[in-house]
């Protein structure tokens, strides 16, 4: 057994009984289903990018009484895939909606996971955030062409740091190395645990370069610290003063989505309901005002095509994990 098994099934022993204490605290009374107690569970700590788009959808919710008792219950841990275990144990249960997106499929595979996100009932693709090629403001590396220049030549010699091994971070640095003709298991990429020790580590020149979500790094930035150099969109996303990869000459894009999946086994029609609490939730001014604040792109799509995304997103996160050898 793999170690990232091991581990995950040692915190899923330890986790099970908090979150489903916290669940079943919301089903308590709920005899109307998903309408009057939702559960919206986070598969990581309070804080990170799921769990902001599951705050705001609770507060969206709650304001405009489209759920009477929208609840945000927290499972982290192994790149999402401690709260996928959770879900999957709620079979049939149909007032969840787990938050996901890219990093989980990428951990799901460097855990060597026995969950499978195809195995959820696909609800709703919310927005896609984008992966940002930062460097410090003092760096030799004025555009994205004076990074790659170097990265080719030397790829051990130009560090890239950011998120955990297998996530979306690792796999646009991935996605680069295989466009400009580098082995992507050549990448000097260094993991931090979180945002922060990845900006500390770009401005103490720890790192040659960062990658991570562009929110990530938006102080910074502002403030005139870091340089973003590319951003992994399809086109260019307002308020963000940087070319795309794209637009750059480079064959990249990499979303790194913000989607809602339920668990497996409900029943059509309550599919349908989340569904349409989901598409009643993010047809408000305030969701609007919530994309436009934390910088996401909208991006609905439910049920069926939802599902295909996902599985195109999946077969193409499973290729570049086995060229980075996780």
């Amino acid at each position: 057994m793999r170690r990232g098994v091991r581990t995950t099934i040692a915190l899923l022993v330890c986790v099970p009984l908090v979150v489903a204490a916290g669940i079943q605290a919301n089903r308590s009374g709920n005899v109307h289903g998903a309408r009057t107690g939702l559960t919206l569970l986070v598969p990581a700590a309070p804080g990170g990018g799921w769990d902001t788009v599951a705050r705001e959808m609770q507060s969206v919710m709650r304001e405009r009484g489209i759920v009477t008792n929208p609840r945000v219950v927290n499972a982290g841990g192994a790149a999402g895939t401690i709260g996928l275990g959770q879900l999957m144990e709620m079979s049939g249960q149909d007032d969840v909606l787990m938050v996901t997106g890219t990093v989980m499929i990428g951990g799901i595979e460097v855990n060597d996971s026995a969950y499978r996100l195809e195995e959820t009932t696909p609800i709703a693709h919310l927005a896609d955030d984008y992966e940002a090629l930062v460097v410090p403001a003092d760096s030799p590396y004025a555009t994205v062409d004076d990074f790659v220049e170097a990265f080719e030549k030397n790829p051990g010699q130009v560090s890239i740091g950011g998120g955990s091994i297998g996530g979306t971070d690792h796999l646009t640095a991935g996605l680069l190395a295989e466009e400009v003709g580098v082995d992507p298991a050549d990448v000097n990429y260094i993991p931090f645990a979180g945002g922060g020790e990845a900006v500390n580590a770009l401005l103490s020149h720890s790192v040659a370069a960062g990658m991570s979500g562009y929110n990530e790094f938006a102080d910074q930035i502002e403030a005139g610290k870091l340089r973003i150099l590319a951003l992994s969109a399809p086109e260019p996303v307002a308020d963000i003063d940087a070319p795309t990869f794209i637009e750059a000459g480079y064959d990249l894009y990499l979303p790194n989505f913000r989607g809602v999946v339920a668990p497996p086994g409900i029943a059509p029609e309550d599919a349908a309901e989340l569904q349409a609490i989901v598409e009643e939730t993010v047809a408000t001014p305030e969701w609007s005002d919530a994309v436009e604040r934390n910088k996401w792109v909208a991006n609905l799509q439910t049920g069926e095509e939802f599902g295909d995304f996902l599985d195109g997103e999946i077969g193409r996160i499973q290729d570049v994990v086995k060229e980075l050898g996780l």
